[in-house]
């Protein structure tokens, strides 16, 4: 069974000029009318907030999983919703479906990143233990989206520049030279993050042979301090589309994007000047935290990118993209 529907407007962006980013971006709807896809409820698990969504399509269907927090759970379950149209998402009235239960996710399960792969969603979620041990990148399974086995912590850092934490991993749909690739944020000291690549041979055990980062912070940009994966890598005919997220001295969240060779998927071929998305309307600029747009969620809906995101810490925003490619120009 699934219940509440939401009948809520949409953020859309359209791309006018094939050139850089958020500059050739701009917003149509009117800041005063335009609401979250989602925003938090109730009095349980989801009444202080929801956001950092992912997304997928299946048999037609949008399935989101967010993070969700209430008085008692922590920094987050993670909790289902469904849409037909990408903008208005009927809650599972079993949530949440995936809770702390171990010790590596005693303190919370967070910011979910999903894909499908040989007909079973793999699940790659933030477990908080608290730094019980550097590496917090669990993973899940499912066949159905409702009932999950989870597989724990998958990889541990290997290298000096990740050797505080490893988090935030996002799988590509399918292997790349006999592969599957996750990029993952690593740190050594908090929030001056990078993003690095690890391999697996059967999405379970994961190995992270390359020595250094694939993305770093830029001076002088809006990721100049730190940088995080965020929704689950497109495999397209120019190259892998990595929508990540940074942030400048000011924490200030943005999100941009990198594409990466498909011969080697450590090399960036392009990477973006500006962010598609940052904080502008009072939801995104006003919340529990601040400034913070935080992709974690795209797919390709009705002929139309559709990116999901965690806003101000506190609900859900949704931009649509037309054309990707002529970014890539």
């Amino acid at each position: 069974m699934r219940n509440i529907i939401l009948l809520i407007p949409i953020l859309i962006i359209f791309l006018t000029v094939p050139c850089h980013c958020q500059r050739d971006a701009k917003r149509v709807s009117n800041a005063k009318e335009t609401n979250p896809v989602l925003k938090p409820e109730g009095t349980g698990f989801e009444s202080k907030a929801v956001y950092n969504p992912t997304v997928i399509v299946d048999d037609g269907t949008i399935n989101m999983i967010y993070r969700a927090e209430g008085k008692e759970t922590g920094t987050g379950v993670l909790a289902l919703a469904f849409s037909k149209d990408g903008k208005n998402f009927e809650r599972y009235n079993c949530n949440p479906v995936i809770k702390p239960e171990f010790d590596y996710e005693t303190f919370g399960c967070e910011d979910p990143r999903v894909v499908k792969i040989n007909n079973i969603f793999y699940l790659t979620y933030v477990g908080n233990d608290h730094g019980r041990t550097p590496g917090d990148i669990c993973l899940a399974t499912s066949k159905d989206f409702i009932k999950w086995e989870k597989h724990g912590e998958i990889i541990q850092p290997s290298h000096q520049w990740n050797s505080s934490k490893i988090k935030a991993g996002v799988i590509a749909p399918c292997d790349v030279n006999g592969k599957y690739i996750m990029y993952f944020l690593g740190e050594t000291n908090a929030w001056e993050t990078s993003i690095g690549i690890a391999f697996s041979e059967d999405l379970i055990s994961w190995k992270e042979p390359v020595d250094k980062p694939v993305i770093e912070p830029r001076q002088g940009y809006f990721d100049s301090k730190g940088v995080e994966p965020g929704a689950t890598p497109v495999i397209m005919e120019e190259g892998i589309l990595l929508i990540y997220n940074g942030w400048d001295e000011n924490h200030i969240h943005k999100t941009g994007w990198a594409l990466f060779s498909k011969e080697d998927p450590t090399k960036v071929i392009k990477r973006c000047e500006e962010p598609i998305i940052k904080p502008e309307l009072d939801f995104e600029t006003n919340g529990l935290i601040k400034n913070v747009t935080f992709a974690e969620g795209i797919i390709f809906f009705n002929g139309v990118w559709h990116i999901y995101y965690g806003a101000a810490d506190e609900c859900i925003g949704l931009v649509t993209i037309k054309d990707f490619e002529e970014l890539f120009k």
